[in-house]
């Protein structure tokens, strides 16, 4: 995949975060010499030649007060990993949801979603909704709890050489 100089320049530019204003892709385009209009359009267009992904916001669960924080893993049949998985990752408590292999025989789970609340007690009271949404296409589950936050980065680019 190619990218021009100009979409490298606004790929450095926010890969490490925007900034928290009210305008935050106003501030880029000025730094960048470029307007608003040509800036997003230039995101959207990265987007969609799969540049880039997505643009996310990635919280720090704890400064908003969640410390109880766990991974809730689920061995779910195959053929409902889909719905249910969807299902899932609705849930607002929920941050994020994926299916991943199983490695057989020591670990069967094959969905994996990231529960916060406020308590332990909270979280496993989540946990348990969450087993009842699966339902009896859920043959096992298991929580991992966090003990420590962990940097979340996306990819980043490094500087052209020459």
């Amino acid at each position: 995949m190619n990218i021009d100089a100009t979409d490298r320049r606004i790929i450095a530019a926010t890969q490490g975060g925007l900034a928290l204003v009210p305008q935050p892709y106003a501030m880029v385009a000025e730094k960048l010499g470029l307007d608003e209009a040509t800036l997003c359009a230039r995101l959207r267009a990265m987007q969609e030649r799969g540049v880039i992904r997505r643009v996310a916001v990635a919280p720090n669960h704890y400064a908003l007060g969640m410390v109880a924080n766990g991974m809730s893993v689920w061995d779910v049949e195959d053929g409902a990993v889909a719905e249910l998985g969807a299902r899932v990752g609705a849930l607002d408590y929920v941050s994020h949801c994926y299916e991943r292999p199983r490695a057989l025989p020591d670990w069967p789970y094959n969905i994996f979603a990231m529960i916060h609340g406020q308590s332990r007690d909270e979280v496993e009271e989540k946990r348990a909704q969450i087993a009842e949404l699966l339902g009896d296409a859920c043959r096992a589950g298991d929580i991992l709890y966090s003990t420590r936050i962990l940097k979340k980065t996306g990819l980043r680019l490094r500087p052209k050489e020459g």
